[in-house]
């Protein structure tokens, strides 16, 4: 089995930003072959989740190539796609070029103060160098009453599951990237990272130390993914 080593997954953002550039033609693609189908059952369950209404504005924050905003627009919402990697955005605009694909780093938002009805991010949180950064960015660009809603892989709870599933991590994931995208190395990278990543309960609580509060979470496939949900009062 792989091992997760700091090296590895230390990356400075401009490096994690390059890596996301070069796999951004067949990023969608990629994800839809690497997790047999389930991504697409995944950004549906987001999309209830966030429950976008008309005129509402929606961040949708490591949007990629803007793929998981197009169910807000389809619910009529006003959405912001943003992104850290350049090569995600252009690909993005190539394919949707009406929206409003916004670069930016998530511990540093280009956003006001209190002006989002919700914000969501997907498989992202995870790549942020800074992760209680970001979950303060978040709170601040959301007006009081908004929601939060991140969608990120997560630990299964059944610990049979859970081996296999970190078997296929480490062992399927990378020959099974090397046939479809366009940099292999970067998805070994991504399975360290899923590795690595804090299990249900633990992002929970860094959510409630950023400010969030009725902060929930519910498994999807098993956990291999989580769908956390917070709100800002006041």
């Amino acid at each position: 089995m792989g091992t997760v080593t700091r090296a590895s997954l230390d990356k400075q953002p401009h490096e994690v930003a390059s890596m996301f550039d070069d796999v951004a033609e067949r990023y969608d693609l990629t994800n839809d072959v690497l997790s047999l189908g389930q991504a697409r059952l995944w950004r549906k369950e987001v999309a209830k989740a966030v429950d976008a209404r008309p005129a509402q504005k929606v961040l949708d924050l490591a949007a990629g190539t803007a793929t998981s905003s197009l169910p807000f627009t389809r619910a009529g919402a006003y959405v912001v796609p943003c992104d850290f990697s350049l090569g995600m955005l252009q690909v993005g605009k190539k394919r949707h070029p009406w929206m409003p694909l916004t670069a930016g780093d998530a511990t540093r938002l280009p956003f006001r103060d209190d002006v989002f009805d919700a914000v969501t991010i997907s498989f992202g949180l995870r790549n942020v160098q800074d992760t209680d950064a970001a979950l303060r960015e978040l709170y601040r660009v959301t007006k009081p009453g908004g929601r939060v809603v991140i969608c990120e892989f997560s630990h299964p709870t059944w610990s049979p599951f859970r081996t296999v599933y970190t078997e296929y991590l480490m062992r399927a994931l990378p020959p099974v990237a090397r046939t479809v995208s366009s940099n292999p190395e970067a998805y070994v990278y991504l399975a360290e990272s899923i590795r690595a990543w804090p299990d249900q309960p633990a992002l929970a609580q860094r959510l409630r130390k950023a400010g969030w509060s009725k902060v929930a979470w519910r498994n999807l496939t098993g956990g291999i993914v989580a769908l956390h949900r917070g709100f800002k009062t006041g």
